[in-house]
């Protein structure tokens, strides 16, 4: 969403990307999730642990934990601070001195049986629509996924969560898991091997996938999460709800990072500001692996003592089957945040791979692939908030980028070809406005363009595979519950 790494079989391997909130409720955002509603525990626990279901997912200054039942359990909203606060009308005003509260987000009925066990349920709707000024004959933007239909209404994502986070503060121990359920589009883009593609028909743009579910036990400072679950190795990350932009770039659509794994991976928290990953997985978006082979993937995460900045670095490494063959695949990728003050934050994420023997243009060389992704967002104040993101990926030897409907074998999905060797560029700007805790809009431009030859069937990867660049205008709304 994860959500895509677009290869499985004997000569193409399934690859995926799911995406999935932006609500509101006030204060600066972090850059991980700008100002927006936060996932408890799974979606992005990356860099902290999660508090109680209905606390906040995050330890920065200047926010606080917000007691149930003020939030969705699994979701977090931020506060408005005492400084942001817009000053309460007379008729309104409590006690002197006291300005009125601002509404907090609404949240579906948690059943009582669900509150006994720990379990919270929610999710939310993400839907848009994109023009391409292109108007490409084959109605698709090209490599950019999710959003890929132009002048196209599309229900991208309904997703519904059960989850029943950990919790030991470092002592005892506990145990919780997590199940998610999707609907839309994305499903394309969403799907694993062995998983969904038994339940869904390629020939349609709407489908079910689940991105997650595994149990979760945890000791001490000790986590380990055993099942279907997301990797969390991008800056971007599968829910929209934890992105700021619709769109997502080529670095987290899946084709150079994996974003789905099924598995086991283990978190040890090492004092406050360090975290040591690892565990092993099927490979890339494999529920079931036609080769039988595992992959590790491991790293380390960093948080400094002020919260204000964020390090993650990862690797994956395994054996893939790719357009050429079945080899061996590495990908590091590390990712880092900084949060200025209460207003400007920065964001980026660098990857290098390699595919040894598959290159696609020469065949038994090594494929490489390597770029980076750049992010300022700025919030205006409680309601609007402007970022801007830079991306420049290179796709060696064009053994990485190519279209989602190849890999499906149908036209539900952009049928470009691999072999595309030079430099892929996009900068993304964009507003997200926040009417209503529960709602987030996000209208977008984008432009993207490529520098290099056409594949070897002569295509080019935009218009229909007739030019090197086009530009999008796109805008998406979210609601939560």
């Amino acid at each position: 969403m994860r959500f895509v790494a677009f290869f499985t079989g004997v000569v193409v391997v399934v690859a995926s990307l799911p995406a999935v909130a932006n609500g509101q409720t006030g204060v600066t955002p972090t850059l991980v999730q700008p100002e927006s509603i936060r996932q408890v525990r799974v979606q992005d626990d990356r860099y902290v642990d999660a508090g109680p279901v209905g606390a906040s997912a995050i330890s920065s200054p200047g926010v606080a934990a917000i007691p149930e039942p003020a939030v969705p359990a699994g979701i977090q909203g931020t506060l408005i601070s005492a400084e942001q606060a817009p000053a309460a009308e007379a008729d309104d005003a409590g006690p002197v001195g006291e300005p009125c509260p601002p509404p907090g987000p609404w949240k579906v009925p948690q059943p009582c049986v669900f509150q006994n066990l720990g379990i919270a349920w929610g999710g939310w709707i993400q839907q848009g629509i994109t023009f391409n000024s292109m108007k490409p004959a084959d109605r698709f933007n090209g490599p950019v996924t999710t959003n890929d239909r132009d002048r196209e209404w599309q229900l991208n994502q309904a997703w519904f969560y059960f989850v029943k986070p950990t919790k030991t503060d470092g002592c005892g121990w506990d145990i919780g898991g997590r199940a998610d359920v999707v609907y839309g589009t994305d499903w394309r883009y969403g799907q694993s091997y062995g998983l969904e593609d038994q339940i869904n028909s390629s020939n349609s743009f709407y489908g079910l996938i689940l991105p997650q579910f595994y149990a979760e036990v945890a000791v001490n400072n000790l986590t380990v999460k055993m099942g279907h679950f997301a990797t969390m190795t991008s800056y971007e990350v599968i829910p929209p709800v934890a992105n700021f932009f619709y769109s997502h770039s080529y670095l987290m659509a899946g084709y150079f990072d994996p974003l789905l794994a099924t598995g086991l991976q283990a978190d040890y928290k090492i004092g406050d500001n360090w975290t040591a990953v690892a565990g092993f997985n099927r490979g890339w978006e494999k529920f079931e692996d036609p080769i039988n082979s595992l992959h590790f993937l491991g790293g380390v995460k960093w948080l400094s003592d002020d919260k204000r900045s964020l390090l993650s670095a990862m690797v994956d490494t395994g054996r893939e089957v790719g357009f050429t063959g079945e080899h061996d695949r590495t990908s590091f990728i590390t990712v880092f945040t900084h949060k200025f003050n209460d207003r400007l934050a920065y964001g980026s994420q660098y990857t290098v791979g390699r595919e040894v023997g598959g290159s696609f243009v020469s065949p038994g060389d090594d494929a490489d692939w390597y770029g980076t992704e750049q992010v300022l967002v700025y919030t205006i104040n409680p309601k609007w908030s402007a970022a801007v993101r830079y991306e420049w990926v290179r796709d060696q030897d064009g053994s990485r980028i190519t279209g989602i409907g190849n890999v499906l074998l149908t036209d539900r999905g952009w049928d470009g070809l691999p072999g595309m060797t030079g430099s892929f560029h996009d900068v993304s700007l964009g507003l997200n406005y926040r009417p209503h805790p529960n709602m987030v809009l996000r209208p977008e431009l984008r432009w993207d363009w490529y520098s290099g030859p056409p594949n070897p069937f002569g295509q080019l990867p935009f218009d229909n595979h007739t030019r090197s660049q086009q530009f999008l205008a796109a805008v998406d709304l979210l609601l939560t519950f």
